[in-house]
């Protein structure tokens, strides 16, 4: 990516500072372990700031070329892989996911009010479309509620060791949803089902159809869904400020120390990777990230060809829900404001700005990860910001709209 002095592209050069100054304050006060930041404009990079240790234990810096788990950012690269199938004529969006896995015939979901899993009546089976867009009746076992329980307890997270993508998309299908498909949005493991279908639907296991058509195309070279023997070096240790588990939402428990260890290099399941999982399995460096918020940005093109036609990426990008997130009464945990925020095909699209707590442009688009990772285009500013640290939960601190409203100050024009 070529580079632009920030006055060049609309930036006041004092007031981009400020976010280094941000930055290191979260790892002197021992919020964060390190962080980076990438700004551009225009398809030019304007910013860059990293800060901080990837491994405390180590003393080794948070670098450029770090490799962090980016967990949920993997969602709309999930996403960009099955609008390509759609491209091709292989679905349509509201195909119900029993077209492709057998296993979601006969769906049930719990009924209103339920307080136990075998309280359930008969249900459509989600969408494509509901699948992309948290409004399928999945759930996550870090939500609250009787399904998140029951995944709890059959541990259902698609965590890298466990198994295969087809073997644990199968036993979610063996659950209830937590209410028909279309009723209401809960952040989910919806996309994970998505990434098995694209699987059925290409005949191509995920990791292999994500390096053909979409990681070596742009460039992500570095970027994958296995940390290699030769990445290790490079790899971010996982810190929390909980107690127990850092998924744990439900048990959250604060314990004295802020960056408690909770995955490192030379013991990660991301080194041994056998599900392939396209909610939260990819593990890469900001400068791959960003090469795909540019493609998103530049409506599917990029500087070897074109992944996505101009007009399918204005449709994900619009808001896909009959209204904003909170209106569509959510109980679960998100990785985004709920007043104000739509939701596009694996990413949240800005509606009002005011409402979402901090300054956005209407229809930007964006999403997080559980690690307290962010990106988001935004197409009127021409502009592509990634956040990479390594703390999770990611609603452990504001990071996310402390960071707009620096990006925003300091744009002049």
């Amino acid at each position: 990516m070529k580079t632009a002095r920030p006055s060049e592209a609309g930036f006041d050069p004092a007031r981009l500072k400020r976010i280094a100054t941000w930055m290191d304050r979260y790892v002197q006060e021992r919020k964060f372990a390190g962080s980076s930041v990438l700004i551009a404009r225009g398809g030019r990079e304007v910013y860059f700031h990293a800060t901080g240790q990837r491994s405390i234990e180590n003393h080794t810096p948070f670098q450029r070329d770090t490799l962090v788990r980016i967990y949920s950012m993997t969602k709309p690269v999930t996403t960009v892989a099955a609008m390509m199938l759609a491209e091709l004529g292989l679905f349509h969006l509201d195909a119900p996911v029993s077209d492709f896995l057998p296993s979601f015939k006969n769906m049930t979901a719990l009924i209103p009010g339920a307080e136990r899993a075998d309280q359930v009546e008969p249900s459509p089976c989600p969408t494509l479309r509901q699948l992309m867009t948290h409004t399928s009746g999945l759930s996550y076992p870090f939500n609250p509620g009787v399904l998140a329980r029951e995944m709890e307890a059959r541990k259902a997270i698609f965590a890298p060791d466990q198994g295969c993508l087809a073997d644990l998309a199968d036993q979610i299908a063996d659950l209830p949803l937590a209410f028909k498909p279309g009723t209401r949005w809960e952040y989910s493991v919806g996309i994970d089902v998505l990434g098995r279908v694209i699987e059925v639907v290409s005949g191509q296991e995920l990791d292999v159809f994500f390096a053909e058509h979409i990681l070596n195309p742009l460039g992500m070279s570095n970027t994958g869904f296995v940390v290699s023997d030769s990445q290790k070096d490079r790899f971010a240790s996982l810190y929390t400020p909980l107690e127990g588990s850092a998924m744990a939402l439900n048990d959250a428990r604060q314990g004295g120390e802020t960056l408690r260890l909770s995955d490192q290099a030379g013991s990660s399941p991301f080194e041994a990777t056998t599900l392939f999982s396209g909610g939260g399995g990819l593990v890469g460096p900001i400068d791959d990230y960003m090469r795909f918020a540019e493609m998103l940005r530049q409506g599917g093109d990029h500087r070897n060809g074109r992944i996505l036609g101009p007009k399918t990426v204005d449709f994900m990008m619009r808001n896909h829900l009959p209204g904003d997130i909170a209106s569509m009464g959510p109980h679960s945990f998100a990785e985004q404001p709920m007043s104000g925020m739509g939701f596009g095909l694996g990413g949240a699209v800005v509606l009002d700005p005011a409402l979402t707590g901090a300054p956005s442009s209407v229809g930007d688009f964006s999403w997080g990860g559980m690690a307290s990772t962010f990106f988001w285009v935004d197409r009127t500013l021409d502009l592509s910001v990634v956040f990479f640290t390594q703390l999770a939960p990611s609603s452990s601190y504001p990071n996310r709209a402390e960071l707009k409203t620096l990006v925003h100050g300091a744009i002049l024009s």
